[in-house]
């Protein structure tokens, strides 16, 4: 009687190992930043979860591995590297009426292969001290030559910076486009360098008045556990540029993902799409790394409230992607 029984738990145990339900996720995005979604979407629906971190290569890997690949969702930053997936065709065309509901149109793929699950703007920064409220309320004014000398700013080849500098082609064509880019490049205090952060601390030190910077740098280092690199925004004013009637609104980015193509649990892949884009994962976003819902039907965290409502530009992100290579060869002729 004790042996049977003891079969009949082993089998149960067996059966439970056999049908549980996990995903593989290759994320571009650092563990720390997408655990708690990973815990809670566990939580919740009982599937488990393991992830591959890289900040590069993982499309490589992916293409490389082919039907044998273990990978079932990736996860990346920027809509330029989620395009990189969609046009090497990495990724699985999928049916969801949730995320065709939770995402706009232009913050998704029209072949459902990629989607966006966070928004983050690209806003300017100023010394309140040294730059009067109201005096820059456009991208298209750090070109002004009155700036010269007082811009900081990252290398205009990083994805952000690209991004950017797409969005004010997509907006005025490559020529003027082209005159803006090397009048901000004249406007610089000095060479491109280091990250986002770096000029915050630019500002702080002295160096310059003005720098462009993604949203949620703001939040990090207003809440950052070093005191230092709280002071730095101590004197900040966040600007959300092009706000007025008429005017495009501000550049977003997206972090987003899709379901890898020979993803053999495509069901459960899905799943975590959707609870990324319901509204307790919408929320974290802003929580954890001060990033904007991409649902339209949650609202933005009180702390992100209180930097302003903004109004985002509704250019199709994929134009991003694509007007990227003539971006970069306009960064590289003005020596952004």
């Amino acid at each position: 009687m004790k042996v049977n029984l003891f079969i009949l738990l082993l089998t149960i145990l067996f059966a439970e190992n056999l049908f549980a339900k996990e995903i593989n996720i290759y994320s571009h995005r650092q563990p720390f930043l997408i655990n708690p979604f990973l815990e809670a979407f566990t939580s919740e629906t009982g599937i488990k979860t393991n992830v591959i971190y890289s900040k590069k290569g993982l499309a490589q890997r992916l293409k490389a591995e082919g039907e044998n690949s273990p990978a079932d969702v990736i996860l990346t930053v920027d809509i330029g590297r989620l395009y990189i997936y969609e046009d090497l065709e990495l990724l699985a065309s999928i049916k969801s009426t949730k995320l065709i509901s939770n995402i706009p149109s232009h913050l998704r793929s029209s072949k459902n292969t990629w989607f966006g699950l966070s928004k983050r703007a690209r806003v300017i920064i100023v010394d309140k001290n040294r730059v009067k409220n109201g005096e820059i309320k456009r991208i298209e004014d750090l070109a002004n030559q009155k700036w010269e000398g007082r811009i900081c700013s990252r290398p205009g080849s990083h994805v952000y910076n690209r991004a950017l500098m797409a969005s004010i082609i997509a907006a005025h064509g490559n020529i003027e486009a082209e005159k803006w880019a090397n009048k901000f490049v004249n406007n610089l205090a000095r060479k491109p360098q280091g990250n986002d952060r770096a000029q915050v601390k630019a500002i702080y030190e002295g160096e310059c008045d003005i720098a462009i910077i993604n949203n949620y740098y703001f939040g990090k280092l207003k809440f950052s556990e070093d005191p230092e690199q709280k002071k730095w925004i101590k004197n900040l004013r966040l600007i959300f540029p092009n706000q007025e009637d008429g005017d495009r609104g501000s550049h977003i980015n997206i972090s987003g993902g899709g379901i890898a193509k020979f993803s053999k649990n495509k069901n459960e892949a899905i799943a975590l799409l959707e609870f990324l884009t319901s509204e307790k994962a919408q929320k974290l976003y802003g929580e954890i790394n001060f990033e904007y819902p991409v649902n339209p039907n949650i609202a933005t965290t009180s702390e992100l409230k209180s930097w302003g409502v903004f109004k985002e530009d509704q250019l199709p992100i994929i134009k991003i992607a694509e007007l990227a290579p003539v971006a970069q060869k306009i960064i590289d002729r003005v020596g952004w």
